[in-house]
Parts: C-alpha cells; structure tokens; sequence
C-alpha cells in the first residue's frame, strides 16, 4: 500500500514541470507527506510554505468571513474554501481539501509551464487514494 509521500511523488511524475507536493495537516501546520524535485525546498522553506496554506485556508481572516457569512444567512458556516488555485511570478499552486478529512490539505506547485488542467487533474485524482492515510 502507498504512503502519503508515495502520492505526492505519483503527483509529482504525473505533471510537467512538477516542483513539488505536500499534504498539509490544517490543524498543525505540519507537513503529513511531501515530494519534490527542487534543491532549495529546504526543510524551513516547506514548513514556511505549508504555514502559508495553513493561512490560507483557515486564516483569522478567512474564519472572519465565514462568520460574516453565518451571521448574514443565519446558518453556521465553516471551512467554506475547499479549493485555490494561486499564480505567482514563476509557479502555479493547487490547493485543494481531502474529501471527508476536511483538516488535510494537497499542494501542488508547478512552474509556470504546466498545463493547469493537468495540475487539477493529477490532485483531484489522488484525493481518493490520500483520504484513507489523513487522519
């Protein structure tokens, strides 16, 4: 049976211009499996990087307006944001949930040459295989 890094590895193999993938425990902010192909993914750049997401998704301000959203429809609201896709000067980044694990998160980072539809593919496809390793 695959490991969360055996994932992130397959991820990884199955996107040109793959950098690199994580799973991201949103509760702590620590990395639950991780792949990459860059010299410089240090161990404090992947730790700033899933901090980041962490951020991201369940930020003070993201929860902020989540509750502005349940005070408005008079029904609890959180963890609304299940998916982002974020563009930065060189990469692209695939964020997305586990389904049913709503506290484990997969990054995709990619340089700038991949095919986004390839990206969302390759995530969305291992999502399945990764809700039964997430705690």
């Amino acid at each position: 049976m695959a490991n969360i890094n055996d994932i992130c590895a397959e991820i990884v193999n199955d996107v040109d211009s793959a950098l690199g993938c994580a799973v991201v425990d949103l509760n702590t902010g620590l990395l639950l499996g991780v792949h990459h192909n860059v010299p410089y993914f240090t161990q404090s750049y992947l730790d700033t990087v899933a901090a980041a997401a962490v951020d991201m998704m369940r930020g003070k301000n993201v929860r902020a307006i989540e509750d502005m959203i349940s005070n408005m429809r008079g029904t609890e609201e959180e963890q609304m944001i299940q998916e982002i896709q974020m563009t930065t000067l060189n990469t692209y980044h695939f964020m997305a949930i586990v389904p049913k694990k709503s506290d484990a998160l997969v990054v995709l980072i990619t340089s700038k040459k991949a095919n986004l539809g390839m990206g969302w593919s390759a995530v969305r496809r291992s999502l399945p295989k990764l809700a039964p390793l997430c705690p």
